[in-house]
């Protein structure tokens, strides 16, 4: 991908995304967004042995020095009103979520 980010192509980003952003926090974005394609791609370019795993990166991994996995337990929240108030919106005690507009990318 050599390609960058147009403003066009960064304004439609920003609608599906349902952002508000002001010019200049809108070209900011748009810079550091393209800023970090740019060192994607010279990552992509770092040339890798045949044997080298795609897996493989530099953080070492032991099984025996990390710790077991924690069981999953549920727990009833004391006062589910408590988060219920924090919703913008509710209806028979059940949040709801609006609709967000989308249009099918070509």
């Amino acid at each position: 991908m050599s390609e960058q980010i147009t403003p066009e192509i960064f304004d439609h980003l920003v609608d599906l995304a349902a952002l508000e952003l002001d010019a200049g926090q809108a070209e900011y974005l748009r810079k550091q967004l393209n800023n970090q394609l740019k060192a994607i791609r010279e990552l992509e370019a770092i040339p890798l042995g045949e044997n080298i795993p795609i897996s493989l990166h530099g953080v070492p991994y032991a099984a025996a020095e990390s710790a077991a996995l924690r069981e999953d337990e549920w727990h009833l929240y004391p006062d589910a009103k408590d988060i219920l108030a924090q919703a913008p919106q509710l209806e028979n005690d059940t949040i709801v979520v609006p609709d967000i507009p989308h249009t099918t990318l070509k």
